[in-house]
C-alpha cells in the first residue's frame, strides 16, 4: 500500500507540471506531498506490525491496533472534509480557467496549456465551446470560431466554427 501510494503522490506531482497554469494556487500540491508522507508513515507502521507479530508481542500488536485506527479516523475525516469542499474546490478551478481561458491568444505560454488540455481530456471551454465566445481572443480574431484544440480528433476538415458545433 506504500509503493502504491507513493506512486500516487508521484504521479500527481508529475502531472501538475502539465497544468500548473490552471492551479494558480501553489498549495495545489499539498495532497499529493501528504499522500507521500503518509506512505513512508506506513511503510514504518507496517514494519512495526511485522516485528510485533514475529515477536508475538501484545503491547506491539496493541501499539499497531491504535496506529491503524487512528489512520482510519484520518481517512474518514479526509474523506468528509473532501466531500464538504468539493463545490468550493469545484469553484476555484472554473474561475481560474475562466482567467487563463481570457489570456488565450494562441501563442503564449498559457495558450499551449490550453490547447494541450483540450486535446487531452476531449473538451472545449470550461463548461462547453460557448465559454470562447466571451473571451477576448474570440472577438479579436472575429471568424466565429473556437481554437483547433476544441475539434474532434475523428473530423479530419475541423475549422472550428460555431456553424458545426458536432465537430467541437
Amino acid at each position: 500500500a506504500a509503493a502504491g501510494l507513493s506512486y500516487v503522490g508521484a504521479y500527481v506531482i508529475n502531472t501538475y507540471k502539465s497544468y500548473d497554469n490552471f492551479l494558480q494556487d501553489k498549495y495545489a500540491l499539498l495532497p499529493a506531498v501528504i499522500i507521500i508522507c503518509v506512505a513512508v508513515v506506513m511503510f514504518i507502521i507496517g514494519l512495526i506490525g511485522c516485528c510485533a507479530t514475529f515477536r508475538e508481542s501484545r503491547v506491539g500488536l496493541g501499539l499497531f491496533l491504535a496506529i491503524i485506527l487512528v489512520i482510519f479516523i484520518a481517512e474518514v475525516s479526509a474523506f468528509v472534509l473532501g466531500f464538504v469542499y468539493r463545490e468550493k474546490v469545484k469553484t476555484d478551478v472554473q474561475g481560474t480557467m475562466h482567467s487563463v481561458f481570457e489570456k488565450y491568444d494562441g501563442k503564449n505560454p498559457e495558450s499551449m496549456v490550453v490547447d494541450y488540455l483540450q486535446e487531452k481530456l476531449h473538451c472545449c471551454g470550461v463548461k462547453n465551446y460557448s465559454d470562447w465566445t466571451t473571451t477576448q481572443w474570440f472577438n479579436s480574431t472575429g471568424n466565429n470560431s473556437v481554437p483547433q484544440s476544441c475539434c474532434q480528433q475523428e473530423a479530419k476538415n475541423c475549422t472550428g466554427h460555431l456553424d458545426q458545433p458536432q465537430e467541437l
